[in-house]
């Protein structure tokens, strides 16, 4: 399952989630949420596991990425291959 790192008042994790909710992806199911503002673990781990304090961070598999654009075009390319992003 994908993990999107984000906080609710990122404009840029909203961006994200939007188009998640418009490509017809479902929380829980298709990715996870992973709470990341300043201070929390999981900005922790974005920046041990990205290099980077930096949402929104998107992990699937082997695949780690920055950058609201290219996470959505990442998804909507996967979705395109698979038909499905699980």
């Amino acid at each position: 399952m994908m993990k999107l790192f984000q906080y609710d008042t990122c404009p840029y994790c909203a961006f994200v989630r939007g188009h998640f909710s418009e490509m017809g992806l479902k929380e829980g199911k298709d990715y996870e949420l992973v709470e990341a503002s300043k201070g929390t673990p999981g900005r922790e781990e974005v920046l041990r596991l990205g290099g980077l304090s930096q949402v929104p961070f998107l992990i699937d598999g082997d695949i780690k990425m920055y950058e609201s654009r290219d996470i959505v075009d990442y998804v909507k390319s996967k979705i395109q291959k698979l038909g499905t992003v699980t």
